[in-house]
């Protein structure tokens, strides 16, 4: 794989389209530092952004939750993803906007540091292996939890919030797992490293935990829409470790991760069953409508 950091093309930098080797910024920034850093993550499927619109939206609530202002409008932000992505000819990608603290402050105060805000967007497939979304990925359950909701912007897309992601995920690669299903502070389901869960019980209802501290995802919200449309009940809930035995099936919903069935969390096994399989069917063609018509 291309390093990110040596691919070519353009990226939107401070309302500049800039030579993408030619993107740069100081070591001594904020955002590097102190996590003062918001990011979105959108997916680009033949030619055009699902969902830009609240992805940008959460974007400037992200930016505000952490204390600073994005120097430019949603509309421009709009308006540059979709120009970012024209310039890179991406078909079926992924864009990446992103704003942090520069390098006007070097300590825990930032009042007085610039803004900065860029894009960037290349082809991008399936993020997890394609062959696993048939099987369905394994899951081990992290040692990291989730924190409590009055400690942390949990609702935000913060790239310290990741920490422990990278932790729980390295971890699960290094014992033979796909990724990690982390708790919450109570020691209840929240979410895997990167992507919201749902599971299946025996009646052919769905369970989802309450995103009470940790992100509401938008294809977690899209995934509750087609399963209501198609008369799935849907419970949004507490669900504790101590159920996984109760449940038939289990899958994963995100950006990246669109619909990724999941085959087992430990010791627990589950099916990749039809529900499952028409859920993902309907997502891609939802993402897909705006080409095809």
């Amino acid at each position: 794989m291309i390093p990110y950091d040596k691919r070519d093309g353009k990226i939107w930098y401070n309302n500049k389209m800039v030579d993408w080797g030619n993107v740069k910024l100081h070591v001594l920034n904020h955002g590097l530092h102190y996590a003062s850093c918001v990011f979105e993550g959108l997916r680009v499927y033949d030619g055009d952004i699902f969902k830009l619109e609240e992805h940008t939206n959460r974007f400037f609530y992200s930016a505000k939750r952490m204390g600073f202002e994005i120097p430019f409008s949603e509309a421009e932000i709009n308006k540059a993803c979709i120009e970012t992505v024209k310039i890179q000819k991406v078909q079926n990608g992924y864009v990446r906007p992103v704003a942090w603290r520069g390098s006007e402050m070097m300590a825990i105060s930032a009042q007085q540091t610039k803004i900065h805000v860029a894009i960037a967007t290349w082809e991008w497939g399936s993020y997890f292996d394609p062959n696993l979304k048939t099987k369905g990925i394994k899951l081990n359950i992290s040692k990291w939890r989730r924190p409590a909701p009055n400690t942390i912007p949990w609702d935000t897309k913060a790239s310290g919030l990741y920490m422990i992601c990278t932790l729980s995920k390295h971890e699960a690669e290094s014992e033979g797992y796909t990724d990690s299903l982390m708790l919450d502070h109570q020691d209840n389901i929240a979410e895997a490293t990167g992507a919201n869960v749902f599971f299946k019980d025996k009646d052919g209802n769905l369970h989802t935990p309450v995103p009470d501290s940790f992100l509401d995802g938008i294809t977690r919200r899209t995934l509750i829409e087609i399963a209501k449309s198609k008369n799935i009940k849907v419970f949004e809930r507490k669900i504790s470790p101590d159920e996984l035995d109760k449940f038939e099936g289990c899958f994963l919903t995100g950006t990246a991760a669109e619909v990724t069935p999941v085959s087992q969390i430990e010791d627990f096994k589950f099916k990749v069953c039809n529900t499952i399989i028409d859920l993902s069917e309907s997502y891609q063609s939802l993402v897909r409508k705006k080409a095809a018509a």
